[in-house]
Parts: C-alpha cells; structure tokens; sequence
C-alpha cells in the first residue's frame, strides 16, 4: 500500500523555489540532497505543506503561491536605519550586503544592506522572497511513517 502525505508523514522530497521569471531561489537539487522532514515539525509553513498532503512517493508536482501563502509580504518595521559604525571590514556596509545580528535571545537574524546614506545604513530584515509570488516544485522520494 502506498503512503499519501498527511499529517506527522515522515517526507524525504526534492524541491525548488522558483520565482515568477524562472529564476530559482533554492534547490535541494543544487547538491543533490533531498529534504527529509516530518509534516507538522515547524521545517515547512502550513501553506507549503498544504501543497503536499495526499501526494505520494513518485509524485512531482508545481504549485504556485501568492506571497500570503509563501513568505508574506514585506513589513515596514523590518526595515532599521542603522549606524554606519556597527559595520566593519569583515561586515562592510554595502548595498547587497549580508548581514546577521544577534537578537536579545541569541538568534540571529539576516538582514539584507538597502541603502548606505552618510552614517545612516538601510537593512532589510524581511525575508529577501517576501512580496514575491513563488513556484513551489515538489518531487516526493519517500513517505513513511514518524
């Protein structure tokens, strides 16, 4: 009997994240090292893991999601004006730039540099996909269960 994808299916599976111009913005494919995960643990959103349940081992598919159903749109508050002098040789402050701080609880959080204006540097800490609608191609190699 073939397993359908459900909740708690432990999932090994190829995927790429391609962009609306059929650039990719991530692939398992790149090093030919599939995903495994377990639907439910937090590693997929809700709205990439409703892509797959019911698919099963052998099952290749394409989904399309608008930003809401991906990586959100992009917020305004993620965006911080900070000062050129946190920034260094090793993390300089260039456009394209980047970078990770430590949080108040020791994750760090990536931002992207936006804009350098006098002492004043621009990062970007929303996700660099949000506001973008984005192809989800799935291949499922295995499906078993927790």
């Amino acid at each position: 009997m073939v397993d359908a994808i459900s909740q708690g299916s432990a999932v090994t599976m190829h995927f790429a994240i391609k962009l609306t111009d059929g650039s990719v913005a991530d692939s398992t494919k790149v090093n030919n090292k599939p995903a495994r995960f377990v639907m439910g643990d937090g590693n997929l959103t809700e709205s990439f893991e409703q892509c797959l349940l019911g698919l099963k081992a052998g099952d290749a598919k394409s989904f399309e999601l608008a930003p809401e159903q991906a990586f959100g749109q992009p917020n305004p508050d993620n965006i911080h004006h900070l000062d050129r002098m946190k920034f260094n040789a090793e993390v300089p402050a260039e456009v394209g730039t980047v970078v990770a701080f430590a949080q108040p609880d020791g994750t760090e959080i990536p931002g992207i540099v936006r804009e350098v204006a006098g002492d004043s540097v621009t990062v970007d800490f929303n996700h660099p996909l949000a506001g973008q609608t984005v192809i989800f191609d799935v291949e499922i190699i295995t499906v078993g269960a927790e």
